[in-house]
Formats: C-alpha cells, structure tokens, sequence
C-alpha cells in the first residue's frame, strides 16, 4: 500500500495517495476531516454521474472543492490568478476495483505556478496534511 504522497502518473505538481478505506468512506472521511478543521466544501463534482447521464461508463470519481477564505484570500490578493486553482480541489477515484487514490496540487506546485511569497505556504501546506490524516496515513 502507497503510504507516502507521490507523483501521480508523472504528472508534476499532483500527489497521490492510496486510501485505505472503500470509496463512499473515503468521501465521508474528507468531508469530516475538512468540516472539523474549519474547511469548507464548495461543491461537489461526480464525474461518475455525469458521465453516466450521457450514456457512458466510467470508474468513481468525484471531485472535492474545498476551502477556506481566511487562508486562501491573502493568496488571492497577493496574485489574483491564484483564483484559477482556489479553492482548492481533491480528487477521489477509483482507477481499479477497490483500488481508492486522493489526488491534490501540492502545495510547491501553486506556489510556484502562481510566484507566490514563500511566507504564503503556509496557507496551503495543512491541505495535503489534512488529506493524509483523513485516509489514516
């Protein structure tokens, strides 16, 4: 089992990592775990769903929004096209059957992606933290 956070599909700047738990659960932790540390969940994607409403399959995926003004507003301010990638966003999927992967923007990836002040860090460092707490890691 992936208990590390690691590059995702070689994609720079996500990590990922393996829940230890089924899909609905690993939902439900997140939210939790968001909720008691003053996050809020925007929104709600379920890309399944979707793509089930035009006639196509696809694995679990839903798309976690989450956030929180007091952190992501001086980011915002510091350079506003930092609004691209906040709130910020976790991506629960199942790629194979009851195979469950968290993937984020770490927090290196927007500050530089957006040339935000490193002072700023520590806005998004608790994001990937809360993450890792949630599945259990």
């Amino acid at each position: 089992m992936n208990t590390d956070l690691s590059n995702s599909e070689n994609t720079p700047g996500v990590a990922s990592i393996r829940s230890a738990y089924p899909f609905a659960e690993t939902l439900e932790r997140l939210r939790a775990t968001f909720a008691a540390h003053g996050l809020q969940v925007f929104a709600t994607v379920d890309h399944q769903a979707g793509a089930a409403a035009v006639g196509l399959a696809m694995p679990p995926t839903v798309l976690l929004i989450f956030g929180n003004a007091r952190a992501g507003t001086p980011l915002m301010l510091a350079r506003p096209l930092a609004a691209l990638d906040l709130p910020l966003k976790a991506l629960v999927s199942e790629p194979a059957p009851g195979t469950v992967m968290v993937s984020f923007n770490t927090p290196q990836y927007l500050v530089e992606r957006h040339a935000l002040p490193h002072e700023l860090v520590a806005n998004l460092a608790p994001a990937g933290r809360l993450i890792t707490q949630a599945l259990g890691r």
